[in-house]
């Protein structure tokens, strides 16, 4: 029994070893992710003007990118599924360092349109990553805790550089005599880096042999999704009066029967709808939906409310500068977040901390309702909200992996983001018509305190859904193989 227990316990010393290498290979990346999603906001008025464009018209790069991502996530992570998830996510690196260096030479709006919606490849690094994780866990037996773990770490890495990214920018903006060129080189020179970091520090998983990709269901994937995504990009363009917004959001719905029917006909379907229907996964898929409202949607509006003037009867009149400690604020309380929800999932239960997560964000957004007049209450308020959205943006994706077969990790955690971001896509759309209901505010451009109202509500109850649902998870989702709600607490902590 002695050796037993000392070669079960070298063997988890090995696999931790290893697994600590891995991690901090990935958190590099991370780190870059973060990076390029904080980097450009504080550039965007200097970007206008370097491309000699209006304000507005940013706004397309944004949705282009995001359109581009949400119909490449699921295909490459099935790709990674297929053929290794190192190799895949070396080339979506790849891809992402391209369209960096392109950004930093584009001169016009087309060219630097096309070259920030490819660098939205970088969307698929934190579904291939928990796949990688899991898939060296599992080898060892404990995929599930060491995975809950890593993603911790990973959204901190995320969270740390999208603050060093927003802070960095505006110091090397100034530093470089104020050139948009070479201010945009610092995050293309990070993405090159890393792919050098992924290519000898990241080891490849193993994937199943003779699997298929069914192309057929990702272009019927992708025709839904370009309709859905395609409606609620000119939704808040133009508004809900425009009834062909809504012709192409029907449309795209419409469009997932044929593509459902025809994925339940093939054996080796693009996304595995019996998959998604388990008790353990379709749960969690929708929360990441539901949380993707205000994780994705109700920043605008939290940023915008802080800088309304006070003469209106409401909002805070913040300058830039407090609202940028305001959000990073909420920045730090997603690390905690993210740090916190494998050790309080170790002494509870992963299910029970996520329904707690969930119910975190519900209370946060709640709680703006009666307390929004003074600063230290919006503070709370998105502490709190954050903490909850901290964690749930490394453990859905972890859940996601530890619910689905072997040889389908990429294609399930990559799926907490397609729904994450449709989730976002819809709230901002809805929440930019959302503010202008209500009765007008004194200043011309204040949205009105009954429009704030309605976002923090719905941000509140989507929470609060998200919640409810988890409940009908199995209450040992989410456990090691080897674990039982008895003894997963020893599993997580050996």
């Amino acid at each position: 029994m002695t050796s037993q227990k000392t070669v079960g316990t070298r063997r988890s010393a090995s696999a931790i070893g290893v697994s600590a290498a891995l991690i901090g290979w990935l958190a590099l990346v991370e780190l870059t992710s973060g990076i390029l999603q904080g980097y450009y906001v504080p550039l965007i008025s200097d970007i206008v003007k370097h491309l000699g464009i209006h304000d507005a018209d940013y706004n397309w790069f944004e949705a282009a990118q995001l359109l581009l991502s949400a119909l490449v996530l699921p295909v490459l992570a099935k790709l990674g599924d297929m053929f290794g998830h190192k190799r895949i996510l070396l080339v979506a690196t790849a891809l992402t360092a391209v369209s960096s260096w392109a950004l930093v030479f584009a001169g016009d709006f087309t060219t630097y349109l096309v070259a920030f919606a490819l660098q939205g490849f970088y969307v698929v690094w934190l579904p291939l990553e928990v796949a990688l994780i899991f898939d060296r866990g599992r080898r060892g037996g404990f995929a599930a805790s060491q995975t809950r773990r890593a993603a911790g770490t990973l959204v901190v890495a995320l969270e740390f550089g999208a603050i060093l990214g927003a802070v960095a920018a505006g110091i090397l903006f100034g530093a470089l005599g104020g050139s948009v060129p070479l201010t945009l080189t610092i995050p293309a020179i990070a993405v090159t880096l890393v792919f050098f970091a992924i290519l000898f520090g990241v080891p490849e998983s193993e994937p199943l042999p003779g699997r298929g990709l069914d192309g057929i269901g990702f272009v019927l994937l992708a025709i839904a999704l370009l309709l859905i995504t395609s409606g609620l990009t000119f939704l808040r363009i133009d508004g809900v009066g425009t009834w062909w917004v809504w012709a192409l959001i029907a449309a795209g719905v419409l469009a997932l029967l044929p593509f459902g029917l025809w994925e339940l006909r093939q054996p080796d379907p693009a996304i595995d709808l019996r998959v998604l229907r388990r008790p353990s996964l379709w749960p969690v898929q929708v929360t990441a939906g539901l949380i993707g409202i205000s994780l994705l949607g109700a920043q605008a509006p939290l940023s915008t409310y802080a800088g309304t003037d006070p003469v209106n009867g409401y909002g805070l009149g913040l300058s830039a500068g407090q609202r940028s400690i305001l959000i990073g604020a909420y920045l730090l309380s997603m690390i905690v977040g993210a740090i916190l929800f494998p050790v309080v999932s170790a002494r509870l239960s992963p299910r029970l901390t996520l329904i707690g997560a969930s119910f975190l964000v519900a209370i946060g957004y709640l709680l703006f309702l009666p307390f929004h007049q003074e600063t230290w209450q919006v503070v709370v308020n998105m502490v709190i909200a954050g903490a909850g959205s901290g964690a749930l943006v490394g453990a859905l994706p972890a859940a996601a992996a530890a619910a689905a077969p072997r040889g389908q990790t990429g294609v399930a955690t990559a799926m907490t983001n397609t729904t994450k971001t449709i989730g976002g896509s819809f709230a901002s759309a809805v929440f930019g018509v959302v503010l202008l209901t209500g009765a007008a505010a004194v200043t011309a451009t204040a949205a009105s305190l009954f429009g704030y109202m309605l976002v923090w509500t719905i941000c509140g109850l989507g929470a609060l859904a998200a919640a409810i649902l988890l409940f009908f998870v199995p209450r040992l989702a989410f456990a090691d193989a080897e674990s039982d709600i008895g003894d997963s607490r020893i599993t997580d902590e050996r």
